[in-house]
């Protein structure tokens, strides 16, 4: 049976690697936080394995992965170091995509924004502020907002209840599979952008594109046409 969804008001969009050229960066600061106890964190197993964690999903699947018999207090430690890492690298320089202040402004002309992300608040908050996009969003859902991170689809349901919007109003704009897994389990219809995932790995998607410069607003309300079977 095909139901009508309603009309995309909204779109929430993933953080890091979608809005923000940030996993490398985190991949550095835990390779560094790794490194100094002696372990190893290869750029292929980042993303193959570990794109879409939170850091403390990211640091409990490697310590199970390791073998490491980690505490929860050397969860948070490791959780914290690497946040220190992270923050130093972000403060030296503007990191949202090129792309990304010109596509903020054509979807809020349309839209209501907000992001729910992996990442922690602070530092979406700092990297939004920076590039003068903060007030673009009228919520932002944070690591240390929620109990359950992606591919969870909790983010994205408190996105939505947060923007006073039922899900299936809403768009979701992500990079990797967790993610998309996430906001399609939230009842979203989604966008994928290959810039950390190649577009094999993300065909959950409604629609996949390269680069923020093909997100426009006719794509996302083509996205409203959709039945929902």
């Amino acid at each position: 049976m095909h139901v009508a969804r309603p009309s995309i008001t909204t779109i929430v969009f993933d953080f890091d690697g979608v809005l923000a050229d940030t996993e490398r960066l985190h991949l550095r600061a835990f390779q560094e936080v790794f490194a100094a106890r002696g372990w190893s964190l290869d750029e292929t197993a980042y993303f193959d394995q570990y794109l879409g964690y939170d850091d403390r999903g990211l640091v409990l699947a490697f310590g199970e992965d390791q073998r490491l018999g980690l505490t929860s207090r050397d969860v948070q430690t490791l959780v914290t170091d690497k946040g220190k890492v992270f923050a130093s690298a972000v403060a030296a320089g503007d990191v949202v995509f090129p792309g990304t202040r010109a596509c903020v402004e054509r979807m809020a002309g349309r839209f209501t924004l907000g992001i729910a992300s992996g990442a922690l608040k602070d530092e979406i908050v700092a990297i939004l502020e920076a590039a003068d996009l903060r007030r673009f969003f009228s919520v932002i859902v944070a690591a240390d907002d929620v109990t359950a991170c992606k591919p969870a689809p909790e983010p994205y349901l408190t996105a939505a209840q947060r923007l006073g919007v039922v899900p299936s109003a809403c768009a979701a704009i992500e990079d990797s599979a967790p993610g998309l897994a996430a906001a399609r389990s939230a009842g979203m219809r989604t966008v994928a952008i290959t810039t950390t995932t190649p577009a094999v790995l993300l065909t959950l998607a409604d629609r996949v594109i390269g680069h923020l410069d093909e997100l426009t607003p006719d794509l996302v309300t083509a996205l409203g046409s959709t039945a929902a079977v």
